[in-house]
């Protein structure tokens, strides 16, 4: 197995900004910037990114829409990155699309909230620009409760601790990456990842407020089925698609599996999380994968503290034991998981995500 080397640096980002009271809501939107003493090679590097395609000239595609559209679409129009939208403008204007505008202005009028906030809907777009993505995390339904979705799967703005599901995640990358150590104060914010090319999309991207699943089969799932096939039709150097759970294992069906790399478990929800997940790979075979098509600056660093990296000495070591056994790895973290699964229900969320609601199986 080949040692992937890499320098620790401030890693760690910030979500995207809110905007100010009263301001418009296209004054805060641009390309995140990388959080600050981060290198390059972890965000936007030449040798991740994508060729130019046409240029795509926004301002003349937003005269050609009609006034209803333009009025529907103002969302996408003021907040879906450009290098997404020049892919999905002929989506975004279908009569399935327009539909599931006109539900949510419903929605709105009745008083009825629903997450995330508006300007956060797309925030995976502008995080994850096309032409950065280099890992997909399929999930499902957006977190329900208040100060939790914000347009990242399985990502929850602080102070609103990680929920069992992300816990789980990170006991399956410390498996991987002993190195690695959970955000402070219990955090779930995932920003720095999305930052680096993991493009982390739910499949419903709105839901009511404490209602899981109450926006299902509106046409969210037809949209971000497009921007899965998307992804893998234009990225053609390769991207690594992770897929827990069946619904999500659904979603990339498709996906033609000699060009990319599908990584497939059970859900990480605490349901199914001890049947494969735990123990699954998925973070450290994705880097492994990635090093063959990008080479070393193509590999992601799953760090979220900032000033830290998986990839420190302790990490090389460990990657240097060629010969070790999958069963001999498996036996050596199975005391250590069962007592972190033990802190994770003992001090789980109230309010579990809804996308594990029903994941009793794979």
């Amino acid at each position: 197995m080949s040692t992937l080397k890499r320098k620790a640096g401030s890693q760690a980002g910030s979500d995207a900004k809110k905007p100010k009271q009263n301001a418009s809501i296209t004054s805060f939107f641009s390309a995140p910037k990388p959080a600050a003493g981060s290198s390059s090679k972890t965000t936007t590097s030449a040798s991740t990114s994508a060729p130019a395609g046409p240029k795509f000239d926004k301002e003349k595609w937003v005269k050609s829409l009609t006034d209803e559209q333009r009025k529907l679409l103002q969302l996408e129009i003021d907040t879906l990155h450009e290098s997404w939208l020049a892919h999905l403008k002929d989506e975004i204007t279908t009569k399935e699309f327009l539909e599931l505008k006109k539900f949510l202005d419903r929605e709105t009028a009745a008083g009825k909230k629903w997450f995330p906030p508006k300007e956060d809907v797309y925030s995976w777009s502008r995080h994850t620009p096309f032409n950065t993505v280099k890992v997909v995390i399929v999930g499902q339904d957006p977190y329900h409760n208040d100060n939790q979705a914000h347009g990242l799967a399985f990502s929850v703005r602080p102070p609103t601790p990680a929920p069992p599901s992300l816990k789980n995640m990170y006991i399956c990358l410390k498996n991987d990456y002993p190195s690695f150590t959970p955000p402070p104060k219990k955090a779930g914010l995932l920003t720095p990842w999305a930052d680096r090319g993991v493009l982390m999309l739910n499949t419903c991207l709105t839901v009511r407020a404490h209602e899981a699943n109450s926006h299902s089969n509106r046409g969210w799932e037809r949209f971000t089925q497009r921007v899965i096939d998307l992804v893998a039709a234009k990225r053609t150097r390769g991207v690594v698609f992770m897929a827990w759970g069946t619904p999500a294992g659904k979603r990339v069906q498709k996906v033609d599996a000699k060009r990319h790399l599908v990584l497939k478990a059970v859900h990480p929800s605490p349901l199914s999380a001890m049947k494969g997940y735990l123990t699954c790979g998925h973070f450290k075979m994705a880097n492994e994968w990635l090093a063959t098509r990008y080479g070393e600056d193509g590999v992601v660093d799953w760090a979220l503290v900032e000033g830290q990296s998986v990839f420190g000495e302790k990490e090389e070591e460990v990657v240097q034991e060629e010969e070790a056994p999958v069963k001999k790895r498996g036996e050596s973290v199975e005391g250590k998981i069962k007592k972190e699964l033990k802190a994770v229900k003992a001090d789980g969320v109230e309010n579990v995500a809804p996308e594990v609601e029903g994941e009793s199986e794979d």
